[in-house]
């Protein structure tokens, strides 16, 4: 068994030379026995290989004598729903969400749910996956179970006062058709609806919203039907990405804002959570809110985390994961879709208006770049900007009135940083990316 395939959130890799019907027993056991597991969900995606990795991860979850609960083919905010729901020990997602087609990927859910990760239990998973599984000690009961209607019910409760819009929603062959298909055709809105057959060759583009030119498709549908909204749901349906009326693809630190002010108007002085690679204007916009802004390193199971561990009502991370207090903490693009849909249809106004109206300074995307000496490169980004505050939360944070500079290292790649800049002017922008740019790729 390949031990590269043990990754910081989950266990991932090319089917079948990294990850096989071998490994999907293997971990299955592991995970079983980690937990003490008496009942675990099983649920995958629509990826040629899930079928052959769900049997065999079936097959081992019930020999360690945990009984087995099948919901087929589903999304990964549908198997945290029905950990969360029926209370079961833990689940496995069979999915390797944005990635192409070749890979696949177990994630590892715990009751709560949590997601299990490299600090709270992918170590130990790997330890005992590489014991040798001689016999089957047990046989746990095996049943199929569908959460679907139970999963729409609930989501269907946010759903209120949702009207008069026009959306169009592209799935990308991945698994968000099977739940947000149903939930969408119940509300009062004009649907229209991209490449919503489930089909793990990505025969149209890859479901990865990642790369903004998977978007084309959707972008140029949302403007020739002269639509509202558009929605970009990722491979597994665990993140929805949005598009303006404009064409535009909507950035979710200042999407994060009108979410915040929604959730707080009923919850009072509620902590939220937010990616340290945000925009300053979220946590201003918090505070006017009467929130409690609370600033969390990269890493969505951090987030759920601390909901669950720390109260709030909501968080976000930069590349999309939006989690809900009131939807069991579980990053769920159906459910921040909705949200975003009860937001337009109260306030009445187009989500360019909304975006534009709280888009207080210049920013760059999230870029990536190597150093050929990497151990040099934050000390000395630090001494090129003495006026900014440090943060050493994840990497370092540069605080500065007018912005920020977050740079963070690589922890599976030394080589690689992750920048991520903001700034009042495009001027001191582009001032701050050269300085960084050019300490990293002299370095």
């Amino acid at each position: 068994m390949k031990q590269s395939i043990f990754k910081a959130y989950d266990i991932r890799g090319i089917y079948p030379t990294e990850i096989n019907e071998e490994t999907a027993y293997k971990v299955g056991r592991a995970f079983t026995r980690f937990l003490s597991a008496k009942t675990v969900v099983v649920g995958r995606d629509m990826r040629a290989s899930s079928p052959a990795l769900a049997g065999k991860l079936i097959e081992s979850i019930s020999c360690e004598g945990a009984d087995v609960v099948d919901i087929g083919l589903c999304t990964t905010p549908m198997l945290n729903f029905a950990v969360a729901n029926y209370d079961y020990d833990g689940g496995i997602m069979i999915s390797a969400s944005h990635n192409p087609a070749e890979y696949n990927a177990f994630k590892l859910i715990k009751s709560g749910p949590l997601q299990i990760d490299e600090a709270s239990g992918i170590k130990e998973v790997k330890n005992i996956a590489n014991q040798n599984f001689i016999e089957c000690p047990g046989k746990g009961a095996i049943t199929e179970k569908d959460v679907l209607s139970d999963y729409i019910a609930h989501v269907l409760k946010f759903a209120e006062g949702i009207s008069e819009l026009k959306v169009v929603v592209d799935y990308g062959n991945g698994v968000g058709s099977i739940s947000a298909k149903p939930v969408l055709a119940r509300l009062d809105i004009d649907v229209i609806e991209l490449f919503d057959n489930p089909d793990g060759s990505f025969p149209n583009h890859p479901a990865n919203p990642h790369d903004t030119e998977n978007f084309k498709d959707l972008i140029k549908k949302v403007l020739k039907e002269e639509a509202d909204l558009g929605i970009f749901f990722d491979g597994d349906a665990d993140r929805a990405i949005f598009v303006d009326g404009k064409g535009q693809i909507v950035p979710t630190d200042l999407l994060f804002i009108y979410l915040c002010e929604e959730a707080l108007k009923e919850n009072g002085e509620k902590t939220v959570y937010y990616d340290l690679r945000f925009s300053k204007a979220v946590p201003g916009a918090v505070k006017k809110f009467g929130g409690v802004p609370e600033m969390l390193r990269v890493g969505n199971p951090f987030y759920k985390k601390a909901l669950l561990n720390k109260g709030g009502v909501l968080a976000a991370e930069f590349s999309g994961h939006i989690m809900y207090a009131e939807n069991f903490n579980i990053d769920d693009g159906l459910f921040a879709a909705v949200k975003v849909m009860r937001i337009l249809s109260e306030k009445k106004k187009k989500l360019s208006e909304l975006i534009k109206k709280v888009q207080k300074y210049e920013d760059s995307p999230e870029i990536s770049l190597e150093a050929k000496n990497p151990k040099t490169v934050l000390d000395r980004i630090i001494a090129e900007f003495p006026e900014g505050k440090l943060n050493e939360l994840d990497g370092i944070y540069l605080d500065f009135p007018d912005g920020f500079i977050s740079v963070r290292q690589s922890q599976t790649e030394p080589q690689l940083f992750r920048i991520r800049i903001e700034a009042k002017s495009k001027e001191a922008l582009n001032d701050r990316l050269e300085k960084v740019k050019k300490i990293i790729t002299e370095s």
